[in-house]
């Protein structure tokens, strides 16, 4: 996400490089380029120049320290502006009645019904909510059949009702049942349309109109660019929204959306969603978003899902396992599939400061992880929690149980052992006493 608008942006900082101070022909020409960017990235030109004028304004104010170079501070400088044109500092959702009634409104194809699957999954593990689904899109039986399997997937009931042709009755009747059956949320799915028509506004502003809802979030396709944002527009005039959530931000998308609707509505951008898993749905965090436009990285979004996938028990058990060196195969493998629940891994290592531009180019699959794991199943229960005893006739019987080359197995061997020696080594540095070791604790 974003790489081409990060690249253009980089390559506009080094015009900065090896200036000794700032002066008004190395940033108006560096503002040109970062202007320039923005554009192609699909940001409105108007929104652009008022970006870049700020930017201006600011570079030609400040006093380069001797300590900070001139490309360091421009960076700093559209950074904070990037954070102030995507709202500044991220907005929860309001909670409020007893339910709370939230829409979910968008055109067809945006990934409303996912996102309302994941918001239900969201508010019901990180909330501590009793969500509700609705599907309301009375037009398409589909819509509803996905968000039946997308609600038994996460243990969340759905409210449908197959021969109602009233959108409005639905909504009523199932805020009725959320209060009869204690739900203490209720998400709206409603339907939506190829393109914005009057028919869709309606049945969508008469739901409003009927349920008072706490939230009418507005879900937009990032990877339509401008369009999305004149979508936004169209929307929020009939609707007046709370919030905006972005769709697709893993696919190729430019960035313009991200970057122009909160300027053009003047709402909030709530979340962003990524991929098809149910859990991969973020709190929008503008400074986080900027930083990593720039390719600062996000180590912050990192650790915090590292922590959601934090097991204090388990954690401490592996932390005596390590301190003895009986570390095994079945640690190993668990430690794996917590940094596969993280999400896309490449994903995750571009939030490493430093990392993004390094593994631009490479393609690397959430798959990655499939061959290791296939060689520890091909173990037994004994040869995972002795690793000791795999000698050369087991590695041969492992590489065949699993399609591999018993060289593979050999060399993934070797790295286990590596792996075990530095944290042993590491275990002698923390010494007696000391808290957590990295495997389980994040």
């Amino acid at each position: 996400m974003f790489d081409n608008l990060s690249e253009r942006l980089d390559s506009a900082f080094k015009l900065l490089k090896g200036e000794g101070r700032i002066n008004e022909i190395n940033v108006a020409s560096t503002v040109k380029e970062i202007r320039r960017a923005l554009v192609d990235a699909d940001v409105n030109y108007k929104i652009a120049k008022d970006l870049t004028d700020r930017v201006r304004e600011k570079a030609m104010g400040e006093k380069v320290l001797t300590s900070v170079s001139p490309g360091q501070l421009m960076v700093k400088i559209v950074k904070d502006e990037l954070a102030e044109l995507m709202g500044g500092r991220e907005e929860e959702l309001s909670l409020t009645g007893k339910p709370t009634i939230i829409l979910i409104a968008g055109l067809q194809g945006s990934g409303k019904t996912t996102f309302s699957g994941k918001l239900a999954n969201f508010l019901k593990t990180k909330k501590g909510r009793n969500p509700l689904l609705v599907a309301a899109d009375v037009y398409r039986p589909a819509a509803m059949e996905q968000l039946r399997v997308l609600g038994e997937q996460i243990k969340v009931p759905v409210f449908i009702e197959l021969e109602n042709k009233s959108a409005v009755s639905i909504a009523e009747n199932a805020i009725a049942q959320a209060k009869r059956d204690g739900n203490s949320v209720v998400i709206i799915d409603t339907a939506g349309r190829l393109a914005v028509d009057e028919a869709m506004m309606q049945e969508v502003a008469n739901i409003k109109a009927a349920v008072n809802p706490a939230e009418i979030l507005f879900v937009v396709d990032s990877m339509t660019g401008q369009d999305a944002v004149n979508t936004a527009k169209a929307f929020n005039e009939r609707l007046d929204f709370t919030g905006v959530v972005l769709t697709k931000l893993d696919g190729d998308t430019r960035g313009g959306a991200a970057l122009s609707i909160r300027y053009t509505v003047d709402k909030p951008i709530k979340f962003v969603s990524m991929g098809e898993k149910l859990d991969a749905l973020d709190i929008f965090y503008p400074e986080r978003m900027a930083q990593r436009i720039l390719g600062m990285g996000d180590i912050t979004t990192l650790v915090e899902r590292a922590q959601a996938q934090f097991d204090e028990v388990q954690a401490k058990k592996l932390e005596k396992k390590i301190r003895a060196n009986k570390f095994d195969f079945e640690d190993f493998k668990e430690q794996l599939g917590q940094i596969k629940k993280m999400g896309n891994i490449k994903d995750l290592l571009a939030m490493i400061p430093g990392v993004g531009k390094a593994i631009k180019e490479i393609d690397i699959s959430d798959d990655a992880f499939k061959g290791i794991e296939a060689m520890i199943n091909s173990m037994t229960p004994y040869e995972r929690s002795n690793p000791e005893v795999i000698d050369g006739s087991r590695r041969k019987r492992i590489a065949k149980g699993c399609g591999k080359d018993v060289n593979e197995v050999n060399a993934f061997m070797k790295q286990f052992d590596q792996m075990k020696q530095m944290m042993g080594q590491m275990n002698k540095m923390k010494g007696p006493g000391m808290p957590g070791m990295m495997p389980g604790r994040r």
